[in-house]
């Protein structure tokens, strides 16, 4: 007799009480157990229901398909097109499957898409509203209580009212909008540094070896004599220099005259920069302020923003490479990083060291990164994007009061008490360290040219050295005294194709260096 279900002699035969069919017992009771019924009759079934049949071994016979040859190739084809079917239908399971899974990913994709553009929409809405918040006129009744934006020059300072529980201003933070920005620039700045060529334009070794002066301006007021900082406007050649005088200055180079006078400030200007593309300059103040100055038609510069974020003399300020958004730098161990058409202060970075303010910052050339040096002569480079410390330098004595990266992006030169370190920030270490002047006397500037091929240091005097590798040895290749008489220079920076360096020192004078003939020359072209 042959089970019911396989059709086959059993090994352990069982009989069920109710329908009295005959199974293999391992069959039936798995099918039991799945489905609790008879597989054949379909009634309720149990393994209390099924009999046991005692009796002698049985030898399976041989199916009559294997009793010949031909019968076994029936039986192989017979099992080969079961698999053929069986693999054709596992194939047609992975198509289905895979359809399934690209409508999945495409479905994902839309909604990052959607979530995006909403991001994107609520940050413009942010900022909008932020902008009518301060534009919106206060009620007489708040105007005494509130904290009121101070006027200054017509133009009224940028506060946040908003505290924390901690009781510090709440930031919007560096949304991803504005990161996705800063990587495009840096990925198409990156790209255009692979293709890199020294200018043709650029002064020869031997033309920068024969600089003299060229010029002396007298910019500011004698009573407060001293000049802190400059920048130069390549393209449009224009030079701005911080003062002790509380002024900021934008002088002519062109006409050798001053364009305009930036007065606002209470204390000591300690940064200018200009931004590149447009008629802006950024100002920073021992009086605790930041200035933005609009350029108009005739010339003259006008506050535009007065921003009060920090808590002690603002030390730095550098722009990126955006032109959108800078970066100040403050005693009060904090930076800042600022939205420039607006003056909102998106992100506050303090330090965790209470000590260490910092004294000097700079943009890494694509903007991703950027580098502070602090009065406990540290150097700390930070990711912008996250707001990280992710390098810090040690090795310096006394503040770090410089910091310049080479446009090559893995040159970084650092000034402070001891001299200049140079860093390779592939491998974050000090490959080399000019020490020029005494143990008392400090070095105050220090810049690379914008085609990373002079290196600029101003201390008790100016020396100009010719950029080489990190093996290979950087030479002095000229030394301009300083004509001020005071020793002590506060500012060197290259003019376009470093066809002449601009000198500001502890005299009311704006010095240019450069050779004469060409100057001439210069300005007959302009």
């Amino acid at each position: 007799m042959n089970c019911s279900i396989s059709g086959e002699v059993p090994e352990e035969p069982v009989v069920s009480k109710t329908s009295g069919l005959l199974f293999e017992k391992r069959l039936i009771e798995r099918h039991i157990s799945d489905y609790g019924k008879c597989p054949v009759t379909g009634e309720a079934l149990t393994m209390d229901d099924l009999v046991p049949i005692k009796a002698g071994k049985v030898v399976k016979p041989r199916p009559v398909q294997a009793a010949s040859i031909p019968g076994m190739l029936g039986m192989f084809q017979n099992e080969w097109d079961a698999l053929v079917l069986s693999a054709f239908a596992s194939e047609q399971q992975l198509h289905t499957t895979r359809q399934e899974l690209s409508h999945c990913l495409y479905q994902h994709d839309s909604a990052c898409r959607v979530i995006a553009r909403l991001k994107k929409e609520l940050d413009e809405a942010r900022t909008m509203l932020a902008n009518l918040e301060r534009q919106a006129p206060m009620p007489a009744s708040t105007e005494v209580t509130a904290h009121a934006s101070a006027l200054s020059n017509g133009k009224r300072a940028v506060e946040d009212d908003e505290l924390g529980p901690d009781g510090k201003k709440i930031r919007q933070g560096i949304s991803a909008r504005i990161i996705t920005e800063l990587t495009d620039c840096n990925a198409a700045l990156s790209q255009q540094r692979k293709k890199r060529q020294i200018p043709p334009s650029l002064a020869s070794l031997d033309a920068v070896e024969r600089y003299t002066q060229l010029n002396s301006y007298p910019l500011h007021k004698t009573n407060k004599a001293g000049i802190l900082s400059i920048d130069i406007h390549q393209s449009k050649d224009l030079i701005a220099t911080g003062g002790v005088d509380t002024n900021a200055i934008v002088f002519n180079r062109s006409s050798g005259e001053i364009s305009s006078t930036l007065s606002g400030h209470s204390k000591k200007v300690t940064s200018v920069k200009f931004v590149a593309d447009g008629e802006l300059v950024v100002s920073g103040s021992a009086d605790k302020t930041v200035r933005v100055w609009q350029g108009s038609e005739n010339g003259n510069y006008d506050c535009k923003h007065v921003l009060k974020d920090h808590t002690a003399e603002v030390r730095a300020v550098t722009v990126h490479a955006t032109n959108n958004y800078f970066v100040t730098a403050s005693l009060d161990n904090s930076w800042c990083f600022y939205e420039l058409s607006s003056g909102l202060c998106l992100a506050q970075v303090e330090d965790s060291s209470p000590s260490d303010g910092y004294t000097s910052a700079a943009f890494h050339p694509d903007g991703l990164i950027l580098g502070t040096g602090t009065s406990g002569a540290i150097v700390k480079i930070w990711d912008v994007k996250s707001q990280a410390n992710v390098a810090r330098f040690d090795g310096h004595v006394g503040a770090v009061t410089a910091i310049s990266f080479s446009e090559n992006g893995y040159f970084l030169a650092t000034a402070a008490q001891d001299g200049v370190k140079l860093w390779d920030l592939r491998k974050l270490r000090n490959f080399r360290t000019f020490s020029p002047y005494d143990e008392n006397t400090p070095t105050q500037s220090v810049e690379f040219d914008h085609s990373g091929s002079y290196l600029a240091i101003g201390g008790s005097d100016i020396r100009v050295y010719q950029v080489a590798s990190v093996k290979s040895e950087w030479n002095c290749i000229k030394t301009f005294p300083d004509l001020s008489g005071t020793g002590k220079i506060n500012s060197v920076r290259f003019g376009p194709d470093a066809k002449y360096i601009a000198v500001g020192s502890m005299d009311r004078n704006l010095r240019l260096f450069g050779l004469p003939g060409e100057d001439s020359a210069t300005e007959q072209e302009s």
